[in-house]
């Protein structure tokens, strides 16, 4: 689960599978703890819905602050970058 800001969005697609697919980027923004002392965090997630995540996340404009639940996952099997796959997005 994660907090944040939709920043990109690319609009509701669909797979040729027909699924629903929504591509987009959540700014997350908190204040931690680490080694006893606070820290600012901030940093810009890639994200992904599909199914009834994706129709969730295309009534979202970006600048809404939204919670995110879901899974990391590497973007390919070739491309070792993690993306957030979205399993259930509320607005904040």
């Amino acid at each position: 689960m994660i907090d944040g800001e939709v920043v990109e969005s690319e609009g509701l697609r669909y797979t040729p599978a027909g699924i629903e697919r929504v591509v987009f980027k959540l700014r997350h923004t908190s204040m931690q703890q680490e080694a006893g002392m606070q820290r600012q965090v901030q940093c810009d997630v890639p994200a992904l819905a599909l199914g009834e995540a994706a129709k969730q996340v295309s009534r979202v404009q970006p600048g809404q602050q939204v919670r995110a639940e879901g899974f990391l996952a590497q973007r390919s099997l070739k491309i070792a970058q993690l993306v957030l796959h979205i399993d259930n997005v509320t607005l904040k």
